[in-house]
C-alpha cells in the first residue's frame, strides 16, 4: 500500500531535538517511530502505554530530579542493581 497519508503535528523544540535524538541513536526515524506508534494504538485498541496523573510524591521526586538533587549516578546498570539489591 502506496504511503501517502501525512501526519502534522507541532512540538516544543527542545522536545523534538531530545527525542530525535533518542531515535537517531537508536537507528529510528521520526516516520518509523510514528508509524511504530500508530501500529501499537491499533494492536492495543488505544494508547499502548499508561497515561496517569502522577501523583503528588512523584511530581515532588521529578521536581528534584529536574534540579539535579537526589541523583545518583552509577557507572553502569549492574553497578545500579547491586546498590539496590536486586
Amino acid at each position: 500500500m502506496a504511503k501517502t497519508a501525512q501526519i502534522r503535528a507541532r512540538v516544543e523544540p527542545e522536545l523534538k531535538k531530545r527525542a530525535e535524538g533518542i531515535l537517531s541513536t537508536l537507528g529510528v526515524s521520526p516516520t518509523e517511530a510514528i508509524r511504530l506508534f500508530y501500529r501499537q494504538v491499533i494492536l492495543m485498541g488505544g494508547i499502548p502505554f499508561s497515561v496517569r496523573i502522577p501523583n503528588e510524591a512523584t511530581l515532588a521526586t521529578m521536581d528534584r530530579t529536574d534540579r539535579g538533587e537526589d541523583v545518583q549516578p552509577f557507572s553502569s546498570a549492574e553497578e545500579m542493581f547491586d546498590e539496590l539489591g536486586f
